[in-house]
């Protein structure tokens, strides 16, 4: 069965780690989805550029550069999401909500649904999203970003749900924080030994979907992390 893994927000401090991961392992195909990215095809790797993915006909443009097989599994990991903080709900502006429920809600709401489409016309397929701790355990002023996260892990339960008539799973990763350098730059005196690494988080994705036919419908909550040497 040949294998093809899409990953939206390949060029992102998350999805940059991820990807490197992810490219190493047996998928027959790539497609990476990323604003920065120039169209083009190398082996069996695509690149596709993509626009405002809250906007429908960007997300619709994107799959149809996909090429469908019917006996093909897909698999599908979103980086895709954004950040606001540190003000108190009564500071923020309705703008921040806006854009939050935009980029972490709206735009995993329209991956999903093509990606349902796709996987209808397929053998089968599993999509992951990047939630965040915050969208389990709310945090001081992180109001309008932890509800977005919320109302898309709420998602995900509907997605897993309404995925088994298609054979298709679905999962999320809720990381607290992740080592990035804007992390690092913002955080500086922290303790990043502690902090999730993005090839770490790719690892864990590629075993998500190995066990994609029995693991649907969870959070997986990426909060602690130490060395095991």
């Amino acid at each position: 069965m040949k294998k093809v893994l899409l990953i939206f927000g390949s060029s992102g401090a998350l999805g940059k780690g991820t990807s490197d991961l992810l490219l190493k392992q047996d998928y027959d195909e790539f497609y990476l989805f990323d604003f920065k990215h120039k169209e083009g095809s190398y082996n069996n790797i695509h690149r596709v550029g993509v626009k405002d993915l809250s906007e429908e006909e960007n997300v619709r443009d994107a799959f149809s550069k996909i090429k469908t097989e019917k006996d093909s599994v897909y698999f599908l990991f979103s980086t895709i999401g954004g950040f606001t903080g540190g003000k108190k709900i009564w500071e923020t502006e309705i703008g921040n909500f806006d854009r939050m429920i935009n980029m972490n809600l709206k735009t995993n709401f329209l991956l999903a649904k093509y990606f349902s489409l796709l996987v209808k016309e397929c053998n089968s397929g599993s999509i992951c999203f990047t939630a965040a701790y915050t969208g389990i355990d709310a945090e001081l002023e992180k109001g309008v970003y932890g509800m977005s996260k919320a109302a898309l892990i709420h998602f995900v339960s509907t997605v897993a749900k309404e995925g088994n008539e298609i054979k298709l799973s679905a999962n999320a990763i809720a990381p607290f924080i992740i080592d990035t350098p804007p992390n690092r730059e913002w955080m500086s005196e922290s303790d990043f030994s502690k902090w999730m690494k993005p090839e770490e988080i790719g690892k864990f994705i590629h075993s998500i979907f190995q066990n994609y036919n029995m693991l649907s419908g969870n959070i997986f909550e990426l909060k602690h992390r130490f060395d095991s040497d």
